[in-house]
């Protein structure tokens, strides 16, 4: 799992569930030396629970498609679970005669994991990546060149990619072009990722001067198929350069390392690379 695709409240939800664990381990009343592990039916329904709706939640944001169990998404398994696990917590400390130490701070990290799990997708402070993406390491060009980025992700001493308007003696794809064919190479891949042959109409909301660049999502955003179905054919995410390729109105056509192609809708606070 790319943990730049983890946003803060994911790591609100971790930290809680982390939290849980380390009580189940304490006394549950003031009176006596017992923990959850003793009582099956508070470490099954408070503790386990809790552990268990955390992983479901971080799992489900990290997974490119939505999986769905009997209908429901495995976000939606892990919001429940937690409000489950909250809802247990506080009856529990509410009929012991005296709560200890297990109790008090299993009810307070169930409350903040049962919170963070609904408050996250609604309140844009958590949504924000929990890692920023990094900008792209410069590497200067032959003769002192403009700098060429490297590829996808931008690794350290690759050879130097070119096409899709960057400068380079290599085409798309890291095969090695003529000298003297390089302009054609990127005119070649700009006009193939513009959508059409020479000589083709740019479609409509299309500019026509549409150069193709690197980018960065602030947070994990879907990617959408183009031919308008409703359902991500994948999901982007923080910390990773992906190439738009074309522009739809306010929309972008992105490329992903794989070579899947998708409409990237919301491009609000996008980095450009």
């Amino acid at each position: 799992m790319n943990i730049r695709s983890l946003s803060r409240g994911d790591g609100v939800v971790i930290g809680a569930a982390v939290l849980l664990l380390i009580a189940s381990f304490l006394n549950l009343n003031s009176y006596g030396d017992a923990n959850a592990w003793q009582a099956l039916h508070l470490l099954m329904s408070i503790y386990l629970a809790g552990v268990i709706a955390a992983a479901l939640v971080v799992t489900a944001r990290a997974l490119p498609q939505p999986r769905k169990v009997a209908g429901l998404e495995l976000g939606q398994f892990g919001v429940a679970l937690s409000l489950f696990a909250a809802w247990t917590a506080f009856w529990a400390i509410i009929d012991s005669p005296g709560a200890g130490i297990g109790l008090i701070l299993g009810l307070i990290a169930a409350l903040a994991l049962a919170g963070a799990a609904v408050a996250t997708p609604l309140v844009p402070a958590l949504k924000v990546a929990l890692v920023g993406a990094d900008r792209p390491t410069p590497v200067t060009g032959p003769y002192g060149g403009a700098p060429s980025p490297q590829g996808y992700g931008y690794p350290a001493g690759a050879q130097q990619q070119g096409g899709y308007g960057y400068p380079g003696g290599q085409s798309y794809g890291g095969q090695q072009a003529p000298a003297g064919d390089a302009g054609a190479t990127v005119g070649h891949a700009a006009g193939a990722a513009a959508g059409g042959a020479a000589g083709a109409t740019p479609a409509a909301g299309t500019p026509a001067d549409f150069a193709p660049f690197w980018f960065a999502v602030p947070v994990a955003r879907p990617l959408y198929g183009e031919d308008g179905s409703p359902s991500p054919i994948a999901e982007l995410a923080p910390g990773t350069w992906y190439l738009a390729v074309d522009q739809r109105g306010a929309a972008l056509i992105a490329q992903t390392q794989d070579g899947r192609r998708g409409i990237l809708q919301d491009t609000t606070g996008i980095q450009r690379g």
